[in-house]
C-alpha cells in the first residue's frame, strides 16, 4: 500500500470525529495525509445515508477521487457502508467497503488489498457491534467535536440509524474525562459532545448525560462545552439548571423535533408529544432568555396532511426557538415508514421544506435582532475566506471580521452592532480581553 491518503466525510458531526480518528490512525501509521484534491493513493469517504442524496453524492465522490488519481484506491466506511455493502460494491473503482465495527481496523484490511481484486466487503451484522470506538475530530476545526456516545436503542419508523450504527453504547464518566484531559492539552477551546443518541449516555454503565457533564464542568483547561443535539424526552430540567449555571456549558441546545402535529409523531414512533417539546423549549427560555434553540423537523412524512402541516408550521411559530434544520422525508429500505401508505407526493414535500426554511430565516434573524447592542464572547475560527474570518458567540450568533491570525482560536469580548447582507453579524472587538 502507498503512502499518501485523503478523506471525505458526508453527514454528521459524529462522522467528522470518526474520520479525524481514522486518519489519526494512519498517520501513526506512515500515511501522509492530504487534502481530497491533491490527488491521494488513497481515498476514504465515509458516508452517510439519512437521505437518498447522501447516497447519491457518495458516488460522486468516488468519481472525482478516480478523477485526481486512476490509480488510488478507494475505501467507503460509514453507515451507507453498514446498510447497502453490496451496492457499494457496485460502484466503479471502489476497492473495499468497512462495516460499523471494522472501519476503525482499516490498517489491518489495507495489508491485502490489491487493486486487481474485486471489490472487498468486511461488514459484521450490526446485532453483533458492541464495542464503543471514542473518537475525536483534532486539526479539522478550532471547535473539537468529541463522540462519547454511539448507537442508538430508539427505533423511529423513518430512522436506518440503529441499523446502521446498532445499540446505544458509551465509555464510562471516567474514561471520558480522561480523554477529555487529553485532548485539551492542544489548546482546544471548545469541545462539542456529540453522539447519536447523546442523552442516553451511560445506559450500558448505569451513568448518565447529567454524571458526564457534571465531571466535565470541573476541567480547567476546558473553555466551553456546547452539546450537540439531545432528544425532548432526555433533556431533563436538572441539566438545564446545570447549563444555565455553568461558566463552561454554552446557552445552546439543538433538540430534534420532526413534527408539530401529535398524530405524525406517533406514527414516527417519536417518544414524546408536543406538549413535553414546548415545555423544554418555555423551561429553558425562563433559565436562559438568551439561550439559542435549534430544531430538527421532516417534513412530508407518510400521512401528513396539509392540516397536519400547519399544525406543525403553527407548532414552531410560535415557538420560542432559533433556527431549523429542515428535511423532506425521504423513504429507507427496512424502515416501517417505508411500509406506510399516503404517500406524500416528492412536490409536496419540496413546498413545506421551501415553507420552513423560509420560517427558520426568519426565527434566526429576530434572535439575532435580540442580541444586537449586547455583548458576547466570540471563539474565532482558522478559515479564512475572501480575506474574512468568522466566529461564535456561546450562544451560537455567527460574527464576521477581517481575518487576522491574532484571533485564530482566541476568545474576545464583541459588542454586537449588525446583521449583513449575508447573514453575519459585524461588532465592535476589545482586543484588550483576548484570551489566547
Amino acid at each position: 500500500m502507498r503512502s499518501s491518503v485523503a478523506l471525505y466525510t458526508l453527514g454528521c458531526k459524529l462522522n467528522f470525529a470518526e474520520s479525524s480518528t481514522i486518519a489519526q490512525q494512519l498517520e501513526k501509521n506512515g500515511f501522509d495525509r492530504k487534502q481530497f484534491h491533491e490527488g491521494a493513493d488513497l481515498y476514504v469517504i465515509n458516508t452517510c445515508s439519512v437521505t437518498d442524496h447522501a447516497d447519491r453524492k457518495c458516488k460522486k465522490v468516488v468519481a472525482e477521487a478516480l478523477r485526481l488519481n486512476p490509480e488510488a484506491y478507494i475505501v467507503i466506511v460509514g453507515c451507507y457502508a453498514q446498510l447497502k455493502p453490496e451496492e457499494i460494491s457496485n460502484i466503479p473503482g471502489v476497492d473495499m467497503v468497512l462495516g460499523a465495527s471494522e472501519k476503525f481496523q482499516l490498517i489491518e484490511h489495507l495489508h491485502s488489498l490489491k487493486k486487481e481484486e474485486k471489490t472487498r466487503l468486511y461488514n459484521a451484522p450490526i446485532k453483533d457491534v458492541h464495542e464503543f470506538v471514542p473518537g475525536f475530530s483534532e486539526g479539522d476545526r478550532t471547535r473539537m467535536f468529541l463522540k462519547v456516545q454511539d448507537g442508538c436503542d430508539y427505533f423511529c419508523s423513518f430512522c436506518t440509524i440503529p441499523l446502521a450504527r446498532g445499540e446505544s453504547r458509551s465509555a464510562t464518566v471516567e474514561t471520558t474525562i480522561e480523554r477529555v484531559k487529553q485532548v485539551s492539552e492542544d489548546g482546544i477551546k471548545e469541545i462539542v459532545l456529540t453522539g447519536v443518541n447523546l442523552g442516553d449516555f451511560g445506559v450500558q454503565n448505569g451513568e448518565t448525560f447529567f454524571d458526564l457533564i457534571q465531571e466535565l464542568d470541573k476541567i480547567e483547561t476546558v473553555h466551553r462545552y456546547r452539546i450537540s443535539s439531545i432528544e425532548p424526552n432526555l433533556l431533563t430540567n436538572e441539566i438545564i439548571d446545570f447549563v444555565a449555571n455553568s461558566k463552561k456549558f454554552v446557552p445552546h441546545f439543538h433538540i430534534p423535533l420532526q413534527s408539530g402535529n401529535d398524530e405524525i409523531l406517533q406514527r414516527m414512533r417519536r417518544r414524546y408529544l408536543s406538549d413535553v417539546y414546548s415545555s423544554r423549549v418555555a423551561y429553558i427560555k425562563e433559565k436562559m432568555p438568551h439561550c439559542c434553540i435549534g430544531v430538527d423537523v421532516i417534513v412530508g412524512f407518510p400521512g401528513e396532511t396539509d392540516e397536519h402541516f400547519l399544525d406543525t408550521y403553527n407548532f414552531i411559530n410560535e415557538l420560542d426557538v432559533s433556527y431549523l434544520h429542515v428535511f423532506p422525508y425521504s423513504e429507507r429500505a427496512n424502515t416501517t415508514a417505508k411500509k406506510m401508505k399516503e404517500v406524500v407526493p416528492v412536490k409536496v414535500r419540496g413546498e413545506r421544506t421551501t415553507q420552513l426554511r423560509s420560517l427558520s430565516e426568519k426565527k434566526k434573524r429576530f434572535f439575532y435582532e435580540q442580541h444586537m447592542g449586547k455583548t458576547r464572547e466570540v471563539l474565532f475560527e482558522a478559515e479564512e475566506k475572501g480575506g474574512m474570518m468568522t466566529g461564535f458567540t456561546d450562544n451560537y450568533v455567527k460574527v464576521t471580521t477581517q481575518y487576522d491570525p491574532l484571533l485564530v482560536n482566541t476568545l474576545v469580548p464583541v459588542t454586537l452592532k449588525l446583521i449583513n447582507d449575508e447573514f453575519l453579524v459585524e461588532g465592535i472587538f476589545d482586543y484588550a480581553e483576548i484570551r489566547s
